[in-house]
């Protein structure tokens, strides 16, 4: 099974306020697991990074300058997520602001319903603790020592782990492992072919040879 791991950083908390995506980061999973690839991407918002947006994820104006903007890259970022499910922390954020992205682009939106949303997972299983990324990571015992600021590409792979965590932790890769070790072997039993019994009793010839090597013994187990 295909998921994608998603998060993105913007200018502020509304896409109705003129606010902007300034870097996407997705992650691809295999049955619940990282593949290795991921696709990533600073963008131009065409305004300016209000100070308290750049103290969360140290993105500046002056650096996204030069970066593409949401309409050059859109194809690729379609292309990437395909028709997969989203793993997406506080889901109806990042998907707002999506599809704004989107509707300006001149394509569709995403489907809500694709989004499996970690926030809402943490809350269902923890009712009353704390759920945000770094809290769900200290949780589980996540490293998030290399975490200065909120970049997008670092929350996925983080995420990713909770996420593993919060469905089953590594059980669910263990059960995945003994799924296909009980595969495997059924198939190695459904493929044994099967003999008639042969005739194994001894030859005249080689019960008189027994006979013989006996009388050679000394205190022998076997009678002649």
């Amino acid at each position: 099974m295909r998921e994608i791991v998603l998060d993105t950083e913007t200018t502020g908390l509304d896409p109705a306020d003129g606010h902007r995506v300034v870097e996407l980061a997705c992650l691809e999973l295999s049955n619940h697991i990282p593949t290795g690839r991921h696709y990533q991407v600073y963008l131009n918002p065409d305004r300016d990074m209000p100070a308290d947006a750049a103290a969360i994820h140290g993105l500046t104006t002056q650096f996204l300058s030069d970066k593409p903007r949401f309409g050059e890259i859109v194809e690729k970022f379609v292309e990437f997520i395909g028709d997969a499910p989203l793993v997406i922390h506080n889901a109806e954020f990042d998907m707002r602001f999506l599809n704004a992205e989107l509707t300006r682009a001149g394509r569709p939106g995403l489907d809500y319903s694709r989004a499996t949303d970690t926030l809402l997972l943490a809350r269902q299983k923890f009712p009353g603790a704390p759920a945000s990324l770094d809290a769900l990571c200290k949780r589980f015992a996540i490293d998030i020592s290399a975490r200065n600021f909120h970049g997008a590409l670092l929350d996925v792979e983080l995420l990713a782990a909770v996420y593993l965590e919060l469905i089953g932790g590594r059980q669910a890769g263990l059960e995945l492992v003994a799924s296909r070790s009980r595969a495997q072997t059924l198939v190695a039993v459904r493929e044994r072919q099967l003999r008639p019994p042969r005739d194994h009793a001894a030859s005249e010839v080689e019960i008189a040879a027994h006979a013989e090597l006996v009388k050679q013994l000394k205190e022998p187990i076997w009678g002649a």
